[in-house]
């Protein structure tokens, strides 16, 4: 996949493919390219930036996710968008490979919704906690659909009813599902150099123009294969 794609543009909204180990955008004192950078640096060379229209953040990929994603183009554009997200959003899902289960864990049925709170610890990494745990926790519900199995992996489609950071991540973890490549989450493999989380659909009502508008970009065709 391209670290970096603009998939459509124009006054108001930006969609772009975001390539894995490229963060969204800027954190505090940050010099490297982001995702915001980079769409900032196609708009100039195409002479549309201006302190007016630039883009602004109204979603995030963490930075080892890849796929699809959203920018407003200016600070109304970003208000209406983040105070309608539910409604704008119709669809947005993933898809993730997770190490299988060790030991005799049950397998999980081929479909489901995780609605288990997450807490988060003091490097901002979700969990989820054992039952009459003290920590604050947030409600977090991800729905699931196994599309392949193996002996070692599966592979997952998700959506989310709940945008919760790592959410995703921690939901399979803590049920023994780790993704591969995920170290904050103990996966004990690798298999693509990289956390296997991809954005893969996102579709939406433009909000000026009415338009349901969809954007898919599939995973690697490796994820499958294994």
């Amino acid at each position: 996949m391209l670290r970096f794609q603009i998939l459509f543009q124009d006054q108001n909204i930006a969609v772009i493919a975001k390539g894995p180990s490229l963060l969204s955008v800027p954190y505090p004192g940050c010099r490297a390219k982001t995702a915001l950078s980079l769409l900032e640096d196609a708009m100039r060379k195409r002479g549309t930036y201006s302190s007016k229209h630039r883009p602004f953040a109204v979603h995030r990929l963490d930075k080892e996710t890849s796929g699809v994603m959203m920018f407003a183009l200016n600070e109304r554009a970003q208000k209406t968008i983040m105070d309608k997200w539910q409604q704008i959003v119709t669809e947005r899902i993933y898809r993730a490979v997770a190490e299988n289960p060790r030991g005799k864990k049950n397998p999980l049925p081929e479909s489901g919704t995780i609605d288990s709170p997450l807490a988060y610890n003091a490097y901002n990494v979700a969990f989820v906690p054992k039952p009459g745990s003290k920590f604050k926790t947030i409600p977090a519900r991800t729905n699931y659909k196994i599309i392949k199995r193996s002996k070692d992996f599966t592979l997952f489609e998700l959506s989310l009813d709940t945008g919760r950071k790592n959410q995703i991540r921690a939901h399979l973890a803590s049920l023994g599902y780790p993704l591969t490549g995920d170290k904050n989450y103990r996966a004990k493999t690798n298999r693509f150099n990289r956390l296997a989380l991809h954005a893969r659909t996102l579709e939406f009502v433009h909000p000026w123009t009415k338009e349901k508008t969809r954007f898919e970009i599939p995973e690697p065709k490796e994820w499958e294969e294994i």
